[in-house]
């Protein structure tokens, strides 16, 4: 599909305008499907959409993110107002919606979930980074909030090379995380002076909110949308991996393995490339399950 053929659009919510794609299949009877991360926009979903020609796709970019202005970038933005924003979305856009929300799209997807159960057929939540939910907690909860007094402190370079290293560390988090030396900012082209800018998307918006959101469990256990919780092939015992197989002992369920990594997604977007291709096969899987199911209760139903 062609930049033309995408149609592009605005909206307006409280405290902020969100910018929208749809990629629309005007003759197609499947569930429209919401492509969707954050702080990740829109564009990071692009190779993704494209495997998904038969049904209608949305992508959005996040409030303050890419496209999508914010009153007041200095304020932090929680997964309830998130939740809000996508409520407002499918509405616009027509709903029920499935989703597939990667990382802080999937701790805003589980509170839209919570807050908003009849906006979603099927919720598919890949790794939502729930610091609170591994074993060692304290200690991760902990890290993330050194994080952000790192980047208070000296900015944006010393801060994200902390937060390179704690996402990609394998199993607990140590005590005194930030208390460890550390690259230089540069070795990860990050910039090594400090520009004084405090609004960072990540850093200021978003990560603590993100990381040390509880989810609603009685919510989520009581929604009608169905919820499958996925974790990464190639994603070891890192944080998000982890995080999300807490939160499926605490539902009672598994979890289902996507191919690659956090980013497995990813077709060279943002210069990272994962499994597109293996990922967006094994997610219509999953929506052909649901897909499936739909159909014979409505047999039934009419029989």
């Amino acid at each position: 599909m062609t930049e033309t053929e995408i149609e592009k659009d605005h909206l307006d919510v409280p405290g902020a305008a969100l910018a929208y794609d749809v990629r629309p299949v005007r003759d197609s009877d499947l569930t429209p499907l919401l492509v969707m991360g954050s702080p990740m926009g829109a564009a990071g979903f692009g190779t993704l959409a494209g495997h998904f020609t038969d049904r209608t796709v949305i992508t959005y970019d996040p409030r303050g993110v890419e496209r999508s202005s914010k009153d007041d970038p200095s304020t932090e933005s929680t997964p309830d107002e998130h939740a809000d924003d996508l409520h407002r979305l499918i509405e616009t856009v027509g709903g029920p919606v499935d989703i597939m929300a990667s990382s802080g799209g999937a701790v805003n997807a589980l509170a839209l979930v919570s807050r908003y159960p009849d906006d979603v057929r099927t919720l598919v939540a890949h790794e939502p980074p729930l610091a609170g939910l591994v074993p060692d907690r304290e200690q991760a909860l902990a890290a993330c909030q050194q994080i952000r007094r790192l980047y208070d402190a000296e900015g944006l370079g010393a801060a994200m090379v902390r937060f390179i290293l704690l996402v990609s560390h394998e199993g607990p988090v140590p005590d005194g995380f930030t208390d460890t030396p550390a690259p230089d900012p540069q070795t990860f082209g990050l910039p090594e002076e400090d520009d004084g800018s405090r609004a960072d998307v990540l850093l200021g918006q978003n990560l603590l909110t993100c990381t040390h959101y509880e989810p609603d469990l009685d919510a989520l256990r009581a929604s009608t949308a169905r919820l499958v919780l996925a974790v990464g092939a190639g994603s070891g015992e890192q944080l998000a991996c982890r995080a999300t197989r807490g939160l499926a002992e605490r539902l009672g369920t598994g979890v289902t393995v996507f191919p690659g990594d956090h980013a497995g997604f990813l077709g060279g977007e943002y210069g990272q490339t994962g499994e597109p291709e293996a990922f967006a096969a094994t997610l219509r899987g999953v929506l052909d399950d649901q897909d499936a199911g739909s159909s014979a209760s409505a047999a039934t139903a009419a029989s």
